[in-house]
Parts: structure tokens; sequence; C-alpha cells
């Protein structure tokens, strides 16, 4: 064999481009620490890229994709490792996503569809770095929490009472569940409005009386 064939050195140029795609994707996700960081995207990249490679070479004409149109079962296992709850939020989702479409630059690369996988970079880019300051605009002036408020005692006054502190609030509310114990009920409500509402909120349950403890 020749290692200095066409063949072998295109393989070559292949996982090497992979490795720079893994590295630039990896890079913002080390920056921000997420679970899935710089090593991980690289090796998801390159390992796509060689299968790619692989079942295109062991395939051959008739069957060019059966081991790269496996890879998109595994990555699925991989991503969904990557999705948590924590609280009332569901975290992950965004870095499953980014595992996904890495898989899916790796796959495109190792076909040799360079044009389209670093058009898709680029795109993977801008959503990660630039929309991200639009999602934190949104986020800013439109948050969703859930809420879960203690009231000592059962009396449909204090629920009123709760509800007019929420009026003095530029917010959206809804009560969701309604728990009785034996000396105190619990409230879920879900609350839409800005952070600056949300963070004013939460001044006033700490400073009445009324809200024995809160959660959110």
């Amino acid at each position: 064999m020749n290692i200095f064939s066409e063949e072998i050195i295109s393989g070559i140029i292949k996982l090497i481009v992979a490795v720079v795609a893994g590295a630039i994707i990896g890079a913002e996700r080390e920056y921000k620490s997420k679970s899935v960081g710089f090593r991980t995207v690289i090796l998801i990249t390159l390992g796509c890229c060689l299968l790619t490679m692989l079942s295109v070479e062991m395939g051959g004409d008739d069957d060019p994709v059966r081991i790269a149109a496996n890879i998109i079962t595994g990555i699925g296992f991989l991503g969904a490792g990557a999705i948590f709850k924590e609280g009332a939020s569901i975290k992950g989702v965004t870095t499953a996503s980014t595992i996904w479409v890495s898989a899916a630059i790796g796959m495109g690369i190792g076909m040799g569809a360079y044009v389209f996988s670093f058009v898709a970079l680029i795109l993977i880019m801008i959503v990660l770095l630039v929309f991200s300051w639009v999602q934190k605009f949104i986020d800013k002036t439109n948050t969703v929490k859930i809420y879960k408020i203690t009231i000592l005692g059962h009396s449909e006054a204090k629920r009123i009472e709760l509800e007019q502190l929420f009026k003095t609030c530029v917010v959206k509310t809804e009560c969701s569940n309604y728990t009785k114990r034996s000396s105190d009920m619990i409230l879920t409500y879900t609350i839409q409005g800005s952070q600056d509402e949300h963070e004013k909120l939460t001044r006033q349950f700490y400073e009445t009386s009324l809200v024995d403890a809160f959660d959110c």
C-alpha cells in the first residue's frame, strides 16, 4: 500500500478538517463551561468522519452508507445523556443539539462535502455565539418560572392576599396546583414576566410575612 497515494492523503485531510471543525465548535462549548466541551466535540466530529469514510470504503458502490446510517442512532444516545432536569427546568438541550449537528459536520466532511460542511459550521457558530444574545434579550424581557409558595394557614383570604401581591408586579400568573398540609398550604404558580419583575416579586416574598417559604 502506498501511504502517499491520493486516496490516503485525501482521507488524512478529511480527518484533520474534522478535528479543526470540532475544535471550533468545542471551544465555544468549553468557554461556556458546558458538560460537552472541547475534546468531546472534537472526538465526535473525528469519529463520525472516520466512520463515514469507512462506510463508503466498505460499502462500495452498492451500499455506501450502511455504517453511516447508524451513526445518528449512536449520537442520539450520546445526546440524551447531556439532557437533565434541574428543578422545573430542562437543561442540556442545546448541548445535545450541538452533539447532533457536530456529528452531521463530521459525516459531511467524511463524504467530502466540504462546502456544505463549512457553511453549516459558520451557521452553527452564528447560532451559538450571536443568537445567544438574542436569547438573553428575550429571557430578560419575558421569562416563565414555576413558583412553589408556602403560606401558613388555609384561609382563602390569604390566597387572595397573595394574588393581590402579584398585581403589584407586571406579571401573568396561573395557579397550577394547590396542596394542603396540616398547618399550611403550598401553591404552585406559573408566572410570566421580565427578569426585573421576577426580581421585584422575589424581594416582596422576602419582605412579606404572608409567604413562609418559596422556591422557583
